[in-house]
């Protein structure tokens, strides 16, 4: 297995190492082994990336120039798509997506998504003509302009690191803020990467930034409570952006929160191929290791045993077909870390005290190697109060729930604190949809339709976030509304 190349920090227009050159263990989840050098930032190198992002917005054009940003952008996403190889090669062994995920959600859609917000920023109206208006004997012509919020600090996840750091970050510099970026320290080289290509690109200096660190929460902390950052953008675990929220109230950040799910993906009885789809319901996809994939499959009680039945055939099926790091068509390797490792496998363990039954999986899996590897895992006859239905446990861990009718798996579904995302799946279109606008979640695929694309919203209700990423909304997000009126008589 190839090793990576050390992951640099970039700031204030320059590529370096960290203060006192002191890095970190970049670790493969495939091996558990050390697999390249991180840069680990001291407070000092993040009060440079501050300084130096505060100093590119407040002195500089880069706010007011749209069309050269526009131009800056596509460049960068030029040079992004032309390492997409590169690219792969992080993701595989930083992330330790089998090569299935990595060519959809860790680089091709995000690469995709990068391209839909270029485009999407087209739709932008920088100043607005609101007309005259005579009030107070005063006649005022009446404009409004929609200007950028200012430094954002993007803390980003290692589930799928580049896709939510281009989220984030093509978004804000598209709106014209300045970004420091924060990747997560089990996937710094894929915010490292995206350093040294802004260089490539020609960014002016200070407008991006990139700090590594070791320590999950030094650097998060030291942008959460700097007043010169304006607008956090973290997507992570719900508990953290709590924190984060709480902490930004002291200088009245813009907090933007993308958080947990425990999505609920519901088989209607009248559904096409109601056995095919059970089976196509696995949480299989990157080791389970995303916010949005339905991790509750809600099935009729009246198909429940067939259910059951397709899903044992579909985890013994694909008892061996996954944790192959040469496999181009593998969609699962391990989780990233021991510690999540341990975590899943607590979960696996709370689900059988809790009553639930194991159809599959349930253990570790020391035979694909020395990685942190865990079997796909489902649980049947699971109720919607168990641990296992409530709590997002981001591992390859499937809970089956049975419902009476259509209300009934609505109201199961709403049964929760989070929501993200969302399936129906029905032979009546308008029976779908019923469900799907009852379901109280940020994105609802009907009949396997792509709820989660670049030029779309994406967010969530209630615990799992505040605010939305991705088409013309995730850059509207990143600006603010001034009005001017000059009057005239």
């Amino acid at each position: 297995m190839k090793t990576l190349p050390p992951a640099l920090l970039y700031i204030d227009g320059k590529i370096r190492s960290a203060e006192g050159g002191k890095t970190f263990d970049n670790i493969c989840p495939w091996t558990a082994e050390v697999a390249g050098q991180a840069a680990d930032a001291s407070a000092a190198d993040v009060e440079q990336a501050i300084a130096a992002a505060r100093r590119a917005f407040d002195e500089t054009n880069w706010s007011k120039e749209h069309v050269m940003r526009h131009e800056l952008v596509k460049t960068y996403m030029s040079l992004l798509r032309a390492n997409r190889e590169r690219l792969m090669d992080i993701s595989r062994i930083e992330a330790g997506a089998a090569i299935g995920a990595a060519n959809r959600a860790h680089v091709d859609f995000a690469l995709n998504g990068g391209d839909d917000l270029v485009n999407c920023v087209s739709a932008i109206q920088w100043e607005e003509d609101r007309g005259s208006r005579l009030e107070n004997g005063v006649t005022s012509e009446r404009i409004v302009t929609h200007e950028p919020l200012g430094v954002v600090a993007a803390i980003t996840p290692w589930n799928v690191p580049l896709y939510v750091n281009i989220g984030k970050v093509i978004a804000a510099l598209l709106a014209g803020c300045t970004v420091i970026l924060k990747p997560a320290p089990d996937t710094p080289l894929m915010g490292s990467i995206m350093g040294e290509l802004a260089l490539e690109a020609g960014f002016p200096t200070g407008v991006f930034n990139v700090v590594t660190s070791a320590d999950p929460a030094l650097a998060g902390e030291l942008l959460v409570d700097d007043p010169r950052v304006d607008v956090i953008s973290f997507t992570g675990s719900t508990a953290v952006g709590k924190h984060i929220m709480a902490r930004g109230a002291a200088t009245l950040k813009r907090i933007f929160l993308e958080l947990g799910g425990k999505s609920a993906k519901i088989i209607l009885d009248d559904a096409p191929d109601f056995g095919m789809r059970c089976m196509m319901s696995m949480a299989i996809f990157h080791a389970g290791q995303g916010c949005a994939l339905p991790t509750r499959l809600l099935v009729p009680r009246s198909r429940y045993d067939e259910a059951v039945e397709s899903l044992q055939m579909s985890y013994g099926g694909f008892a061996s077909r996954w944790g192959d790091f040469d496999d181009p068509e593998s969609i699962m390797g391990p989780v990233i870390s021991k510690r999540q490792q341990e975590r899943v496998m607590s979960y696996i363990e709370l689900g059988q005290q809790e009553g639930a039954r194991l159809i599959a999986g349930g253990t570790t899996c020391p035979e694909k190697g020395t990685g942190y590897f865990i079997e796909p895992t489902c649980f049947v006859d699971v109720t919607n109060d168990m641990r296992i239905a409530q709590e997002e446990i981001f591992g390859p861990v499937l809970v089956v729930i049975p419902f009476e009718d259509d209300e009934d798996a609505i109201r199961i579904a709403n049964e929760s604190s989070y929501g993200l995302g969302g399936a129906v799946v029905s032979g009546d279109r308008e029976r779908a949809m019923h469900v799907a606008r009852n379901v109280r979640a940020g994105s609802i695929s009907v009949n396997d339709g792509m709820s989660i694309t670049g030029d779309l919203p994406f967010g969530g209700f209630k615990g799992s976030g505040v605010g939305r990423e991705w088409g013309v909304e995730g850059i509207k997000e990143f600006l603010d509304s001034k009005a001017i009126a000059v009057g005239v008589s």
